[in-house]
């Protein structure tokens, strides 16, 4: 008879698993102490205003773009139903 909450299993893996998610969490906590840490997060800033700024001219050039090729398909079919 099943009552809706079943136990997890017990077993190798689920002590596997248990032990890599304690080194994994102490990695982290190391890699937060650690001076490097705050050098990261530099990183991570830097690249992030780096994206923005692409992201910025990626736009505008594509909106300039945009302006110019509506103009010349305006321009094409004006020439062409004047003739």
């Amino acid at each position: 008879m099943t009552t809706g909450r079943e136990q997890p299993e017990r077993g190798r893996n689920t002590e596997k698993r248990g032990f890599v998610m304690r080194n994994w969490c102490t990695a982290v906590i190391r890699f937060i102490e650690r001076e490097e840490g705050p050098t990261a997060v530099e990183y991570v800033v830097i690249l992030a205003l780096i994206i923005v700024v692409c992201l910025g001219a990626i736009t505008t050039l594509g909106q300039n773009s945009n302006g110019t090729f509506s103009n010349v398909a305006l321009n094409g079919t004006m020439k062409g139903s004047g003739s």
